[in-house]
């Protein structure tokens, strides 16, 4: 009827206002890891680093969670924008309705639990004098070959094709888990970190291999996430990396091995 709003123009607003959100929140993320490397290329590679103490770890913690935050976001948003478009239609219905900030909040604390692992992986290699800090990079070829190997086998397992199946089908993935209310939305968004860290946990532990302040190593991983959620032939090219990952972990540990 003329002058009444047009419903898929009101589906597309909101959902063009949080695209755009998580399209801001990724560029800050961005921002904040490249001042942090530009800081870290600027420093002399023969300064010795102090021990790491509390404040230490808090700021790694800071920089661990942007850096899951920047890469893993893009590959949430069409999980996040289903929600969105799934929640807009129940309130168009006069159903219960919540903020899609609740959703992504799951998510994202979901990768704050990897990142604080990875805080503390960070300060046992540097406690071992296994990490290069300035790189955040293992010194270690054995420990480098190990990751290398381990991550290509898990891209080839069974627990891998499914949580990656669970990331690639949004729709499936919410229409069975609903939940209403806040407590609801937040525990959707929680699963689906889950299911996403079951996919790409082993992938993160690889920065440690290229260096955590090697920008192209951090979007190349997050551009291979990406693709491996949204290509149609994504489980295949998460195996086909997982066979190229043990084929170089397997050639570091032989050379280290016979050198």
């Amino acid at each position: 009827m003329p002058g009444q709003p047009d419903p898929i123009d009101l589906l597309r607003r909101p959902r063009l206002l949080i695209g755009g959100a998580l399209a801001g929140i990724v560029v800050v993320s961005w921002l904040y890891l490249a001042d942090i490397a530009r800081d870290m290329a600027a420093m002399d590679p023969a300064m010795t680093m102090p021990p790491i103490g509390a404040r230490d770890l808090a700021l790694l913690l800071a920089m661990w969670w942007v850096m899951m935050i920047g890469m893993m976001l893009p590959s949430a948003a069409p999980m996040i924008l289903t929600f969105a478009s799934i929640n807009l239609r129940r309130r168009a219905r006069g159903q219960p309705y919540v903020p899609t900030a609740l959703f992504t909040a799951g998510y994202l604390v979901a990768w704050g639990g990897f990142s604080i692992a990875a805080t503390l992986a960070q300060w046992g290699l540097d406690r071992l004098a296994l990490l290069a800090p300035m790189a955040m990079k293992t010194t270690s070829p054995l420990v480098a070959g190990g990751l290398l190997v381990a991550a290509g086998l898990y891209q080839l397992t069974p627990l891998k094709q499914v949580c990656l199946s669970h990331c690639r089908s949004p729709f499936d993935f919410l229409i069975n888990r609903w939940r209403d209310g806040a407590g609801g939305a937040f525990g959707m968004g929680w699963s689906h970190g889950l299911y996403c860290l079951g996919c790409c946990w082993i992938l993160m532990t690889l920065l440690f291999v290229v260096g955590a302040m090697d920008l192209l190593w951090v979007a190349a991983f997050a551009a291979l996430v990406l693709v491996e959620k949204l290509v149609p032939a994504g489980p295949w090219i998460a195996r086909a990396t997982g066979l190229v990952l043990v084929a170089l972990g397997g050639a570091m540990l032989v050379i280290n091995y016979l050198s």
